[in-house]
C-alpha cells in the first residue's frame, strides 16, 4: 500500500518555516540597509587653521563671472572650493567613518547594533571638495575697474566738442567700493556687517593696490595699476621660487609636465640649426665651396625633416582615427543586449540572409 505524507506533517513544516523567518528578523546579526537619501552628504577638506565661526557663503567669483561657494573664517581668512572628482570611466565612491568619540557624543544605542556600524555611510559621489585659499584682493578688482569708479574728463565740455576717452578715476571710500561689488546671494552684504574680521581684512587688501588721500577724518581710495601689478608679479614669484622660507614653488612634477616641456625648442628646428652650422665650416677656397655644399646639405636635411615631420602627422592622424573607431565600436558593443551579443557569436555561413525572403520570384 502506497505511503501519502500527512496533512499534520505539511502543517509542522509550515509553522517551523514561518518560525525560523520570524527568528531571522529579530536576529541582531540582520542589518536592513535604509532608504537612499535625497539629499546625501558631501566631503570637504577644510583648513585646520579654520575656526568653528567660519561659515560658507556664496559671492560671485570674478573669474567664471557667477556664484560660488566659499568659506569664509574671520581668523583663518578667504578660501574657495575646488572640486576633485576622477572620470565616469572608472566609478568610485566613499566610505565615510566617524571617530569613535563623535558617535559616542551623539547617540546612544544598543550592544546589538554598535554606533559604528550604524553611523557609516556610503556616498555614491565620489567627488571631493577642497577649501583652497583665495585672496580677496580678486573679489575687489571688477569693482575697482568699472566705469562707476571713474568719470569721464569731458563731462563739463561743450555738446559740439568730441569727448576724450580717457577716464579720470575718482577717489572713494571703502565703503563705497564695497558697495559695488556684485552679491548675487546677498551674503556679502551679511558678511561684512557681522564679521568685522572679514571687512578688516578686505580694507587691507583695498589699500594695497589704490592710492589713498585723506579727506576729513576717513581715507579715500583709487586703484592704482602699478600697485596691482606689483601685487600680480609677487604672487606669480612666489609661485615659481617661493617666499624665502621653503613655502610656494612649483613641485618637481608640475615644474617638469607644465613648464620646462612647454619651453622645450622643437627637435625639428634645432636639428636643421645644428646642420647648418656644421655644413658651414671652411678656410679659404675650401670654406665657401664647403659653406655651399653645406647649404646645400642642410637645405637637403631640412627637406628630409619636414617629410619625415609630414609622415608623422599623417601617422598620428591614421592613429587618431584608428583610436576613435575603436572607441565607437567598444560604445556600440557595451550598448548591446546579451542576447544580441550570442547571435552574433553564431555561425552564420551557409544560411541565407533575410533579404533573400523578400526578393521577386522568377
Amino acid at each position: 500500500m502506497a505511503r501519502t505524507r500527512s496533512k499534520g506533517a505539511a502543517g509542522t513544516a509550515d509553522a517551523s518555516d514561518k518560525k525560523s523567518a520570524a527568528a531571522a528578523k529579530s536576529s541582531p546579526s540582520v542589518y536592513v540597509l535604509p532608504a537612499e537619501s535625497s539629499n546625501p552628504p558631501k566631503l570637504f577638506v577644510l583648513p585646520k587653521t579654520a575656526t568653528s565661526s567660519a561659515r560658507i557663503v556664496t559671492l560671485h567669483h570674478p573669474r567664471y563671472s557667477r556664484p560660488a561657494r566659499f568659506l569664509v573664517c574671520p581668523e583663518a581668512g578667504f578660501f574657495e572650493f575646488t572640486s576633485i572628482a576622477p572620470p565616469k570611466s572608472a566609478p568610485r565612491s566613499w566610505l565615510i567613518q566617524p571617530t569613535t568619540t563623535t558617535v559616542t557624543s551623539t547617540t546612544t544605542t544598543s550592544d546589538a547594533n554598535p554606533p559604528s556600524l550604524i553611523n557609516s555611510q556610503i556616498t555614491q559621489s565620489p567627488a571631493l571638495h577642497l577649501a583652497t585659499p583665495f585672496d580677496p584682493l580678486f573679489l575687489l578688482l571688477p569693482a575697482l575697474f568699472s566705469s562707476s569708479s571713474s568719470s569721464s574728463s569731458s563731462q563739463n565740455d561743450d555738446d559740439d566738442r568730441k569727448p576724450t576717452p580717457k577716464q579720470k578715476r575718482m577717489f572713494l571710500s571703502p565703503d563705497d567700493h564695497l558697495d559695488a561689488l556684485p552679491d548675487p546671494a546677498g551674503h556679502l552684504a551679511a558678511l561684512l556687517s557681522d564679521c568685522p574680521p572679514a571687512r578688516r581684512l578686505l580694507g587691507a587688501r583695498l589699500a594695497a593696490v589704490c592710492d589713498a588721500v585723506r579727506a576729513g577724518d576717513e581715507d579715500m581710495y583709487r586703484v592704482s595699476e602699478g600697485k596691482v601689478l606689483r601685487e600680480v608679479w609677487g604672487k606669480a614669484r612666489r609661485m615659481v621660487v617661493g617666499d624665502g622660507d621653503g613655502a610656494g614653488g612649483l613641485p618637481g612634477s608640475m615644474e617638469e609636465r607644465f613648464v620646462r616641456r612647454e619651453l622645450e625648442a622643437p627637435v625639428v628646428g634645432v636639428r636643421v640649426s645644428r646642420a647648418a652650422v656644421v655644413g658651414g665650416g671652411g678656410v679659404g677656397d675650401g670654406g665657401r665651396s664647403g659653406s655651399g655644399s653645406g647649404s646645400e646639405a642642410a637645405a637637403a636635411r631640412s627637406t628630409d625633416f619636414s617629410r619625415k615631420r609630414a609622415t608623422d602627422e599623417e601617422e598620428d592622424e591614421r592613429a587618431e582615427k584608428r583610436r576613435k573607431k575603436e572607441a565607437e565600436e567598444k560604445a556600440k558593443k557595451a550598448n548591446m543586449s546579451r542576447g544580441v551579443r550570442e547571435l552574433m557569436k553564431v555561425n552564420t555561413s551557409g544560411m541565407k540572409k533575410m533579404s533573400d525572403f523578400f526578393k521577386k520570384k522568377t
